[in-house]
């Protein structure tokens, strides 16, 4: 018997058939729990990585409007934008809320504002501004005035910036602005672009969906300036250069004064 024994494991590790065998109990492991990967397969952690790279993709790409750093000092350029609201009859605009960014895009002013006249329509769904909002706002001769000691001496960036000077009641040298609604390379057919449209062409930021933010919206403005900053002021200087020439050459073409010709006797 003991022979016997120690002559098995021989015979079970020379068996020509012992390879086959492996091989069939390889293939039959796996085959005993087909289904249960599988069916956990969308459930299983596997399965919530693939999904995981969309939202941290997300949050990897930076907003572009938010500042970038905290500074809130003036600088030598400035976004601006207005929120309006309805006075008169309702289709009449005045001024709601202004904001103020620095080239960083920090906030430097931001106002909600009580107009001169009575406000019958808020506005609410696009202006975002409240009841609540102009109950404790600014009287609009103080904002006004603190607006355009911000903005003297300084470039103004905005957009359609002639309806926010105007709900202001203020002027702003043509050559210190930099509309984004105006500048040629953003028409489009020589046709104006909304801004939330140019935020989203060039910039790839959604703005003004739903009630609008002055804050994001001269961030926008900034940013947009910023993007096209050498070649904006190189056609503003070639501009100024143009009508410094227009204006030499009117005064080479002026006649001289008829004071030179002696009156004729009558």
């Amino acid at each position: 018997m003991s022979s016997e024994v120690k002559k098995n494991p021989k015979q079970f590790q020379l068996n020509p058939n012992w390879a086959q065998l492996q091989q069939k109990l390889k293939s039959a492991k796996p085959s005993r729990h087909p289904q249960i990967p599988r069916s956990e397969t969308p459930n299983s952690i596997l399965g919530k990585r693939k999904e995981r790279p969309t939202p941290e993709c997300d949050d990897a790409k930076p907003n572009p409007l938010l500042p970038t750093n905290d500074d809130s000092s003036l600088t030598d350029v400035l976004a601006m934008d207005c929120e309006m609201v309805g006075v008169g009859q309702g289709n009449k605009s005045a001024l709601g809320r202004v904001s103020l960014v620095n080239k960083w895009g920090n906030v430097i002013y931001d106002e909600f504002v009580r107009p001169i006249e009575r406000v019958v329509d808020f506005r609410t769904r696009i202006s975002g501004i409240r009841p609540r909002d102009l109950k404790k706002a600014k009287d609009f001769r103080a904002v006004q005035n603190k607006v355009a000691e911000l903005i003297k001496g300084r470039i103004l960036v905005g957009h359609a910036l002639h309806n926010d000077l105007k709900a202001l009641l203020l002027a702003h040298p043509k050559k210190d602005l930099r509309d984004t609604s105006e500048y040629q390379p953003f028409l489009k057919e020589g046709r104006r672009k909304a801004l939330r449209h140019l935020a989203a062409e060039v910039l790839g930021v959604e703005i003004q969906n739903g009630e609008h933010c002055p804050i994001d919206d001269a961030r926008a403005a900034m940013l947009l300036y910023h993007k096209n900053r050498k070649e904006w002021e190189k056609s503003v200087k070639e501009q100024i250069r143009l009508k410094e020439k227009q204006k030499k050459r009117k005064h080479r073409k002026k006649p001289k004064s008829d004071c030179n010709h002696a009156p004729t006797a009558s």
